[in-house]
């Protein structure tokens, strides 16, 4: 993501950067022996909640946490990557209150102790940070663990667990097809592979049959207590309230801290989630998770910092990080939505590696936005030439131009739009190393 500032474990973790490959090679072989060498951490946890999906799972994540915090319960969350530092990846539980992000001295200490246990072996580094993760956690006590698979599911470097206390598996779209196969169906598969045999497994709204029925029909093989979504429960808006719904009955509830519609169905799928692993939340705690959850880069609103200055005066600035066209579908509504409320000229300023779709992305948008402004992305060596990127968006129909920096960008529209009298929309978006690059310039990274 963004440049990680000057930290201990940053520097352990950049040695092993030069050491081991960054991407992905999708095997559990190596996890597992580098687990046997920690003494098998990963079956020393709290019950687990572990979440896989193209798109949707962070906010599952979140909401699953905000939930269970506001039960009083203490909450240990891995998701990844992460946006501008490596501790965002880890948050340890804290009894009765909000978890907090490891200390640098911590991570520090157990990057240092999974790389001398891994012995100079052929690894990656994401093995390697997903050890990490669960030596931390067997380490501190907590309630439940929360643990987001990186890619895929079935041989990613988080599922050595055995007996998670609930699977959940949010909404499938095309993505890292490279890894995961040009299907749906295929990608459900892999998905589906956090599945275990006799636990419960929660199935979040899926927009594509294909996926939908790949997952139920491997739950039903691994006889799984199941929940899918739209037939065991679901949520809608109603009278500015959001309704859920499940074998227990209705719930009238709050709508989501996070914004867009789409946030409703992942919300259903967190409470769902959280009652099948076995917690019995009250009503009370949903509704104080729902009205308190936070989750940065995802239809995030800059409201100030040194990259809001640039932009013009009154203008809407959001950041999200979704990046494929399943993504650009729902932050789309979520514009669409918000144009309902409040007419905006909406601008978009994106940046996108070279793994993705971006003629999909832009497609969602078309009869959105006024013009697409391109950006490079500096914290990864993989991103699209912007040039490049403003062909596919011109190719869609958009008036499209390349500039050099989100701070430029943001200037041409602020000249562009100084005799309007309706303050811009602006949404920043594409990849999540580009959202990690302005968090960090703007000077507000997550905690």
């Amino acid at each position: 993501m963004a440049a990680v500032e000057a930290s201990e474990a940053g520097y352990e973790i950049e040695k092993l950067l030069a050491l081991h490959p960054k991407g992905f090679d999708l095997s559990l072989d190596r996890i597992t022996r580098l687990l046997a060498a920690l003494g098998n951490p990963q079956d020393r946890l709290p019950p687990v909640i572990h979440v896989a999906g193209t798109n949707g799972k962070g906010s599952a994540t979140a909401f699953s946490r905000a939930i269970l915090e506001a039960a009083g319960l203490s909450v240990h969350v891995h998701t990844s990557p992460h946006l501008v530092n490596w501790h965002e990846r880890y948050r340890l539980g804290v009894k009765g209150g909000k978890g907090r992000l490891v200390s640098d001295p911590v991570l520090a200490d157990a990057v240092r102790r999974v790389a001398e246990a891994n012995g100079g072996e052929k690894i990656t580094v994401f093995e390697i940070l997903t050890a990490v993760t669960f030596l931390l956690f067997a380490e501190h006590p907590a309630d439940v663990a929360i643990i987001e698979v990186g890619l895929g599911g079935r041989f990613d470097a988080t599922n050595v667990i055995a007996r998670p206390a609930v699977s959940v598996v949010m909404p499938i779209s095309l993505d890292h097809q490279a890894y995961l196969g040009d299907r749906v169906e295929l990608i459900a598969a892999e998905k589906a592979g956090i599945m275990k045999r006799g636990c419960p497994v929660v199935i979040g709204q899926q927009e594509e049959e294909a996926a939908r029925d790949v997952l139920v029909s491997t739950a039903e093989r691994l006889g799984c207590p199941m929940f899918v979504y739209g037939q065991d429960f679901m949520a809608h808006e109603e009278f500015g309230r959001l309704v859920y719904q499940d074998e227990g009955g209705l719930a009238d509830l709050p709508l989501p801290k996070l914004p867009g519609r789409h946030q409703y169905a992942n919300a259903a799928a967190a409470i769902r989630a959280v009652r099948a692993a076995g917690f019995d939340v009250s009503e009370a705690a949903i509704e104080r998770g729902l009205a308190g959850v936070e989750w940065p880069g995802r239809l995030q609103r800059l409201t100030s910092g040194k990259l809001t200055h640039y932009g013009p005066n009154g203008a809407e600035i959001w950041v999200d990080g979704g990046h494929n066209p399943g993504a650009g579908q729902v932050i789309a509504e979520a514009m669409a939505t918000f144009e309902e409320r409040e007419s905006r000229p909406l601008f978009l300023i994106i940046g996108m590696i070279n793994t993705k779709e971006p003629i999909g992305y832009f497609r969602a948008f078309l009869d959105l936005a006024e013009q697409v402004f391109t950006v490079p992305i500096r914290g990864s060596d993989a991103g699209l030439d912007p040039v490049a990127l403003a062909s596919d968006a011109a190719s869609v129909g958009f008036e499209a131009s390349a500039v050099s920096s989100v701070a430029e960008a943001l200037t041409v529209i602020a000249n562009l739009v100084d005799e309007d009298p309706a303050p811009p929309r602006i949404l920043i978006g594409g990849s999540l190393y580009l959202v990690g690059d302005v968090l960090a310039d703007n000077g507000t990274p997550p905690k």
